[in-house]
């Protein structure tokens, strides 16, 4: 209890896997050598002149600012109008505003995107794959 972990601690866990931990007020993280690696190797993907390689953060980026968008700006306005549209006649009583966004399943995809991908850049970090 108390202290802060050392990149070497988290070495001794394993120099093969990228490990990071966050403290329980999320205001630190700490992490091993195999996943400060993985920095280096998003900055060199990140530069790379193929889309196929450097889009899918943007993408995944976009992705995700625009179910933000949806479901924090754009649904709460649209259900005031569905509400509107509804009581001067415009849209049936009995219709159904659109559907909220499921947050947790799109907690699970957005980690398992970044888990996988961040996965992938270490093993090519590493000279596993290509």
């Amino acid at each position: 209890m108390g202290g802060h972990l050392t990149r070497s601690e988290l070495d001794a866990v394993s120099t093969t896997r990228p490990i990071i931990i966050w403290d329980a007020s999320v205001h630190f993280a700490y992490a091993n050598s195999p996943y400060m690696a993985q920095i280096g190797v998003n900055n060199t993907e990140a530069q790379h002149a193929s889309v196929f390689v450097a889009g899918w953060r943007p993408a995944v980026g976009w992705i995700g600012a625009a179910a933000l968008a949806y479901q924090f700006l754009l649904y709460p306005m649209l259900t005031w109008v569905w509400a509107l549209a509804q009581a001067n006649g415009y849209l049936p009583g009995g219709m159904q505003p659109p559907p909220v966004l499921d947050a947790d399943a799109l907690w699970v995809i957005l980690s398992g995107i970044l888990g996988i991908a961040g996965m992938r850049s270490f093993e090519k970090s590493r000279g596993v794959t290509r």
